[in-house]
C-alpha cells in the first residue's frame, strides 16, 4: 500500500492546502486534487475512509482509483478522463460505478475542472465525487430517459420474445457530423442541437415506442413486433422529420441523421450483443456516407470488423516508419502543347498480407481517425524532395498534393510545409495543394482563410474534384484559389453528339474560371475525342488522366515520361 506523502514546497498543491481543508469539512461530499506535474493526489479524509484510500496525501491516484473501477464503465470513465483538455474544454463529467471500502459497487458523479500554468500545461486537475442513491434516471440536457433504462427495456422485450411477439428492432440514431458541429461552434450549441433531434424523433415515434438518450449524440429506440421493412420504414419518417434546416442561436444549420438496426433474435439474444451489433451498423451508416440506415448482417458486420482490422494495421504501418506507404504520379499536361507541366501525387499502401488497398477502403479510415495528419506530412515531405530531384531532369516541374480537411484544422500544418520546403531547398511556386470541392464547402471561410495565408507562402491552391459538391459558381469569385479541376463526371459523356448541354456546361465553367484569373485542369480524359474537344472547343488549360498515362509509381513514371514516352501525344514534349 502506498505511504502518505509530503507536498513538494514548489507543487500547485501547496497554494490550495487552506482552501482544500475549508471544503472538506463543509461538505458530506468528496473532494479531490491533483498536481498533474508531481503525480500526488490530496483527498478528503471521507474519501479515505469510504474507499478505502491508503492516504490524504499519496502519488499516483490512477493506480489506487482504476482497478476500483466496474469493468463495465471501465472504458467510458478513461476514455472521459483521459480526453485531450484545452482551456476552452477543461470539464470532466462522468457518472460511473466505483467499490468502496466494503467492496460493494456505488454509483458516483465526478465533476472535475482542469486548470493550466502559464506555459499552457495542464497543471491542476481537481474536483467532486458525489455519492448517488441510484442511476440517474433522466438526461439532464434532454430530458429523456438514459441508457441504464435502455438497457433494461430491451431485456424486457428479450423476455417477451417467443410469447407475445416473435421478433422485434434495436435502432440506434447518431447525429451525422456532430463533432464537426461542436468543434465549430460550442458545446452549449451542440446541447441545443440534441434538443432539438430529441424533439424532432420522439414526434413521430409510433404510439407506445419510446426514444432513449445514449451517450455523445445517440438516440435508442426498441419496437417489439417489427420486421426489415418496418425499422426502415420507420428510420425515413425520422429522417424527414429531423433532416432539415434547424433554427439555433440565430444560424440556420441542416443536419442528417443516420442509424444502425438490429433485428431480434436473429441479430443477436442479448442486450450486450444486439447493442455491439446495432453500433457497428450505426458506424457503417456512418463511414457509407452518412444520412442512411444500415440494418446489421454478418456480411456488414464481417465488413466492418475487417475496417477495423485495417485501422490496427495502419497504425501499425505508422508507428513503423509508414511502412507500407508509397506515393504514385499521374502526369498533368498542358493542353495546348501537350509539355508535362506536372504530376499529382496519389497515395498507395500494402498492407502487411502483402495486397495493395484500394485508397477508397483507406484514406477514409485514416481521416476519421485522424491518422491522415501524421500521414499527411510524410506525404508532404515525400513528394517535395521527389519534385526536388525531378527538377535536375524536368525543371519547371510541379507537383500536386491531395490536402485533407484534417490538415487544414491543424494549427502546425502551414509551419510544417514552409520549413519542408526550406530544408529541402525548393521553392513553394513548385507544390499545388488540392482540397476537395466538397470539404471547402463544407467550412468555406476557415478553409479560405487558410488557402490566403498558403498563397501568401507562394504555394498554389487548387479546387479538387469541382462539380461534385454543392458549391455554386458564385464561390469561385471570392476563393483563394489559382487551379479548379473540374471531375471526370463532366467528361464522360461530353463527346456524345446529343449533349451539347455537357459541352457548353464545361466551356462556360472554363470561361468564367478565366475571367477570375483561375485556371482549369480537367480530370478523367481517356480518349483522344475528349482531348481535342476539351482543347479546342473547351480551351482547358491543362489535362489529366488515362489518356496521358496513369499514375506511376517513381521509377515508372521517370522511365516512361523523363527516358523513354509511350503516348505519342507527350512526343511534342521534348522529353
Amino acid at each position: 500500500m502506498r505511504k502518505r506523502c509530503q507536498i513538494p514546497r514548489n507543487s500547485v498543491l501547496k497554494r490550495i492546502q487552506g482552501y482544500f481543508r475549508m471544503l472538506c469539512a463543509s461538505s458530506d461530499e468528496y473532494f479531490f486534487a491533483t498536481d498533474i506535474v508531481e503525480n500526488i493526489v490530496m483527498l478528503s479524509p471521507n474519501m479515505v475512509t469510504d474507499f478505502g484510500m491508503p492516504a490524504e496525501i499519496f502519488m499516483d491516484m490512477d493506480a489506487e482509483w482504476l482497478p476500483r473501477v466496474h469493468p463495465d464503465d471501465y472504458d467510458d470513465y478513461i476514455k472521459n478522463l483521459h480526453k485531450e483538455f484545452t482551456p476552452e474544454d477543461n470539464m470532466h463529467d462522468v457518472i460511473y460505478r466505483v467499490r468502496d471500502a466494503k467492496d460493494n459497487y456505488v454509483w458516483v458523479r465526478c465533476k472535475g475542472q482542469m486548470s493550466f500554468g502559464r506555459d499552457g500545461a495542464p497543471e491542476l486537475f481537481a474536483g467532486i465525487i458525489t455519492p448517488l442513491e441510484q442511476k440517474i434516471q433522466a438526461d439532464a440536457n434532454t430530458g429523456l430517459l438514459t441508457k441504464y433504462q435502455f438497457e433494461k427495456a430491451v431485456k424486457a422485450a428479450l423476455v417477451r420474445v417467443d410469447g407475445e411477439f416473435p421478433n422485434g428492432a434495436m435502432l440506434i440514431f447518431g447525429i451525422d457530423n456532430f463533432k464537426i458541429i461542436n468543434e465549430s461552434f460550442n458545446r452549449r450549441f451542440g446541447d441545443m442541437l440534441l434538443r432539438i433531434a430529441a424533439d424532432a424523433i420522439s414526434n413521430v415515434l409510433p404510439e407506445g415506442v419510446m426514444l432513449y438518450k445514449l451517450d455523445g449524440d445517440e438516440f435508442a429506440i426498441v419496437v417489439p413486433d417489427m420486421d426489415e421493412a418496418g425499422a426502415q420504414s420507420l428510420f425515413e419518417t425520422v429522417q424527414r422529420s429531423f433532416c432539415r434546416p434547424h433554427e439555433v442561436e440565430g444560424r440556420s444549420l441542416f443536419c442528417t441523421i443516420s442509424a444502425g438496426t438490429v433485428l431480434y433474435p436473429q441479430g443477436g439474444k442479448d442486450y450486450l450483443v444486439l447493442h455491439k451489433h446495432a453500433e457497428a451498423a450505426l458506424d457503417q451508416a456512418k463511414r457509407d456516407g452518412k444520412n442512411k440506415n444500415i440494418i446489421f448482417s454478418k456480411e456488414q458486420y464481417n465488413r466492418w470488423l475487417r475496417s477495423i482490422t485495417m485501422r490496427d494495421m495502419l497504425q501499425d504501418s505508422i508507428e513503423h516508419g509508414f511502412e507500407g506507404f508509397s506515393l504514385f504520379y499521374q502526369p498533368q499536361v498542358n493542353a495546348r502543347t501537350q509539355r508535362l507541366i506536372g504530376a499529382e501525387a496519389l497515395l498507395r499502401w500494402r498492407s502487411p498480407k502483402g495486397r495493395m488497398v484500394s485508397p477508397m477502403e483507406f484514406v477514409r479510415i485514416l481521416e476519421e481517425t485522424k491518422m491522415i495528419i501524421p500521414v499527411g506530412r510524410w506525404i508532404f515531405e515525400t513528394a517535395v524532395k521527389q519534385c526536388k530531384a525531378w527538377q535536375e531532369k524536368w525543371p519547371g516541374m510541379r507537383i500536386s498534393i491531395n490536402l485533407s480537411y484534417e490538415q487544414i484544422k491543424e494549427s502546425g500544418f502551414k509551419e510544417f510545409a514552409l520549413e519542408c520546403l526550406k530544408k529541402h531547398d525548393l521553392p513553394p511556386y513548385l507544390i499545388v495543394l488540392e482540397l476537395t470541392e466538397t470539404a471547402i464547402v463544407s467550412d468555406w471561410n476557415n478553409v479560405n482563410t487558410q488557402f490566403q495565408e498558403f498563397r501568401k507562402m507562394g504555394i498554389s491552391i487548387a479546387m479538387d474534384d469541382f462539380g461534385t459538391g454543392y458549391s455554386s459558381l458564385a464561390y469561385l469569385k471570392n476563393l483563394a484559389c489559382d487551379i479548379v479541376k473540374i471531375d471526370r463526371a463532366f467528361v464522360t459523356h461530353i463527346t456524345e453528339e446529343n449533349n451539347e448541354f455537357d459541352r457548353q456546361l464545361v466551356k462556360s465553367t472554363i470561361e468564367l474560371c478565366h475571367s477570375v484569373s483561375i485556371d482549369c485542369c480537367i480530370e478523367g480524359v481517356e480518349t483522344i475525342r475528349e482531348y481535342e474537344l476539351l482543347r479546342d472547343f473547351c480551351h482547358a488549360d491543362s489535362i489529366q488522366g488515362y489518356f496521358f498515362g496513369r499514375p506511376e509509381a517513381p521509377e515508372d513514371f521517370e522511365q516512361k515520361f523523363f527516358v523513354e514516352p509511350e503516348n505519342p501525344y507527350l512526343a511534342g514534349c521534348g522529353i
